[in-house]
């Protein structure tokens, strides 16, 4: 088991300086503005929330503004909270549950969870000119993730084609390039 709560905390504290000025502005997520990653990250909390609770949603959309809470500063982060918390139960990790559709082990749906929180933190982040970081200990799970996925997976449905970075760069950078995405996107 690992704890969601720092990377949903550090996601929260990013979706609470966004400006409405922001949410027009791209992001390195292919054709999502930032009011489009955070109406995605507002319903992936949810579904990941009750993918923990063993009472899956169907249907989770993909992201769209115009779905976007107006109070969004403090529902979204509200909802990463009620994620992290869920994920705390051990019995959130038993068994088989359903996130997206997809029937998933436990602790294959936190992993997914955590890469979904760690990706969207750092797509928030470049695309509002705030800094990211995230714990090595985090990092080494999303990696575990993102490296597990082949090729074949690769259609932009979840990850784009891997982008190349080097063996020696940092271990975000190397996530980063196994989920499709070009660390020195600006």
């Amino acid at each position: 088991m690992f704890d969601l709560t720092p990377a949903a905390d550090r996601l929260a504290g990013l979706v609470r300086t966004v400006t409405d000025g922001d949410l027009k502005a791209p992001t390195p997520c292919p054709g999502y503005t930032v009011g489009d990653l955070l109406d995605h990250v507002n319903g992936l909390s949810v579904a990941f929330t009750m993918a923990a609770l063993k009472t899956p949603l169907e249907g989770a959309g993909t992201g769209d503004a115009s779905r976007l809470p107006l109070d969004f500063r403090e529902s979204v982060p509200q909802r990463l909270a009620e994620l992290a918390t869920a994920w705390r139960a051990p019995e959130a990790w038993e068994g088989m549950t359903r996130a997206g559709g997809v029937d998933l082990p436990g602790e294959v749906a936190a992993a997914v969870a955590l890469d979904e929180i760690v990706l969207h933190g750092w797509d928030l982040a470049k695309a509002t000119g705030q800094p990211f970081e995230v714990e090595e200990d985090l990092l080494q799970v999303v990696h575990g993730f993102v490296s597990s996925i082949g090729p074949d997976d690769r259609d932009g449905s979840l990850f784009g084609a891997a982008v190349e970075v080097g063996s020696n760069a940092p271990l975000l950078d190397r996530v980063l390039g196994l989920s499709g995405r070009d660390p020195g996107w600006a």
